[in-house]
Parts: structure tokens; C-alpha cells; sequence
């Protein structure tokens, strides 16, 4: 047989493969836009979780998939804690509450350019109440001054018992890899609950629908992105390796409708064209992209509509 090692099998000298494993969950929550996916994408190193300026664009729990010699760190990032007015917000609140109880670690993420106010409040009451480990991120620390960032920790460390405290930006990947440190150490002895080879448990039809609501996102500003919702209704796989890919865009109302295909189809074809690309780096595979865009008043407020999008979780 072989010398070389087998697959699985430690390589580390005996004294260092002595060192217990680590492995748990931590849980990324705060107010819309204080910058939770964009930390997961630095920890990461890739474009997995999607971002944009606009309020409430994370609408899934995603897990991503730090992997180390001697630990393995899953980073929960969830929907932004907001005053729901609908259907989906009342489902998206519930899906970022939900993982406080289930976790090892909490971050509570608290953007160093925006006062600490009654949000953050009640986002740190509820983080207060958690069993799991507490850490305090001010992100954004590179668009903050100094003395802005101090203010802001000595704000945010009235809400709650925090158990530690750490400044990061994750554009500028500054103390990124703190707090994968600080997170590893919060975390018990335990398996490898994902794979290696893995990055996240999001499904290839999953991370196609927020691809292309990001690209809705970012190409229409505020005319109407809260009123937009992604299915794939289908991804194909050929034998060389590409993929067929069908997804529907919906909208409230025609008027919007218009606007996502644009004059002579113009719109559609720019926010299929940039997500196929953004697909097609992640996935590395050649893609076909065919997006539709279909009306459905009101679906927000519909809550077995929502549960179709995917954006509900079932009632304890």
C-alpha cells in the first residue's frame, strides 16, 4: 500500500494531533445592514452570501463553513431584525430568532456609522436571553473614526452582557481572522458536522434565486426591491458539465413588471447577464440563464406564498 496519507487521515505530529477538535455554530445577528453578510464572504474568502445597500436583502439563513486543521466554525448568517410589517417580515424575524437558542456563539453585529438606538436595543435584549456565548462586532470600522468606534462600543456594551468585544471590517479584512480566532475558542470539543470540501449548505437552486435577487437589488435601487421574490423552478445539469437554469422574478404589480424587463427587454437581460456570471464563478461551470418575471399581488402579506419562496419556517 501506499506511504501517502489517505484521505481523512491526520497529518499533524503527534503532539499537535493531541489538540482537541473544535466545531460549533455561531450566529450572525443585528439590524438590517450592519454588515452580516459581508463578514460571512471575508471569513469565507468567496462571494456566498449576497449583499447589497438595500434594507433586508439577506431573506435565508445561510451557513458557511470555515474548515481548520484543528476546528471547524459555521457561521450563521440571518435575516437583519427589523419592526416587521408583513407576512415575510414576521417570517424573517422568526428565522433570525430562531438560531439564539441553537448556537454556541452570538455575534451581535452593531455598524460603527449609525447611532446605537432602540433597534440595536431590542435586537441585544433578545441576545441577552441567550444561552450561547456573547461577542460585541462594531464593523465598518474603516468608514468610522477612532473616536466614533469608541463611542459606539461604550453605547453598545450598556445593552447587554457581552462576554467579548472586538472591532472589524470586513471590506478591508481587518481583524477578519480575529474573530474566526475568538469564535474557535468559544467552541466546544466535537465532529466535523459538514464535509471539508464544503463551504455552505445552501442548495446550487437556493444560492440561483438570491444571485438573481441580488442582481434585482442592486440594478433597480428603491423602486422595488422589497416587492421582489426568486424561485428557480429548474437547474439542469448536462453531461459536459453546464447547467439549464429556468427562474422566476416575482413582483406585486405590473408597473414593476415593467421596470425589471425594461425597454425592449434591456433591464432582464443586464440582471441575467451579471448573475450568470456571479453563478458561474461560484460554480465554476458554464451556465444558461432563462428568467422570467411574473406578478403576484400582495405576496408578502400571503403567507402560503411566502412559504413557497422559501422564506418561512415551519411553527414550533
Amino acid at each position: 500500500m501506499s506511504s501517502e496519507n489517505l484521505p481523512g487521515e491526520d497529518r499533524r505530529p503527534a503532539a499537535e494531533a493531541a489538540t482537541p477538535f473544535r466545531s460549533g455554530f455561531c450566529a450572525l445577528v443585528g439590524r438590517p445592514n450592519a454588515g452580516k453578510s459581508t463578514l460571512v464572504n471575508a471569513c469565507v474568502g468567496t462571494h456566498l452570501a449576497i449583499t447589497s445597500p438595500v434594507s433586508q436583502t439577506t431573506r435565508k439563513r445561510l451557513r458557511a463553513v470555515i474548515n481548520r486543521r484543528d476546528a471547524q466554525l459555521v457561521l450563521v448568517d440571518t435575516p437583519g431584525l427589523h419592526k416587521p410589517k408583513d407576512s415575510l417580515g414576521d417570517a424573517l424575524n422568526r428565522q433570525a430568532l430562531a438560531e439564539l437558542d441553537d448556537v454556541d456563539v452570538v455575534a451581535h453585529l452593531i455598524d460603527a456609522t449609525r447611532d446605537v438606538g432602540r433597534g440595536d436595543a431590542w435586537v441585544a435584549a433578545h441576545v441577552g436571553r441567550s444561552p450561547a456565548v456573547k461577542l460585541l462586532l462594531i464593523t465598518k470600522a474603516d468608514i468610522a473614526s477612532p473616536e466614533r468606534v469608541t463611542a459606539q462600543i461604550e453605547a453598545a456594551q450598556e445593552l447587554a452582557p457581552y462576554d467579548d468585544v472586538l472591532v472589524v471590517s470586513a471590506r478591508e479584512g481587518f481583524n477578519v481572522d480575529g474573530f474566526i480566532d475568538v469564535c474557535i475558542s468559544h467552541l466546544p470539543e466535537g465532529p466535523r458536522w459538514f464535509g471539508a470540501d464544503m463551504d455552505s449548505d445552501v442548495t446550487d437552486e437556493e444560492l440561483v434565486a438570491e444571485f438573481v435577487r441580488e442582481q434585482v437589488l442592486l440594478a433597480t435601487n428603491d423602486e422595488i426591491p422589497h416587492a421582489t421574490g426568486v424561485i428557480c423552478d429548474e437547474l439542469r445539469w448536462t453531461k459536459d458539465a453546464h447547467a439549464s437554469i429556468r427562474a422566476t422574478i416575482y413582483v406585486e404589480r405590473s408597473s414593476q413588471k415593467a421596470i425589471l424587463i425594461g425597454a425592449g427587454g434591456s433591464m432582464i437581460r443586464s440582471i441575467g447577464t451579471k448573475a450568470r456570471r456571479a453563478l458561474e464563478a461560484l460554480l465554476d461551470a458554464r451556465i444558461y440563464l432563462d428568467l422570467r418575471v411574473q406578478v403576484s399581488r400582495h405576496w408578502r402579506k400571503d403567507a402560503e406564498m411566502v412559504r413557497e419562496l422559501g422564506y418561512d419556517l415551519e411553527e414550533e
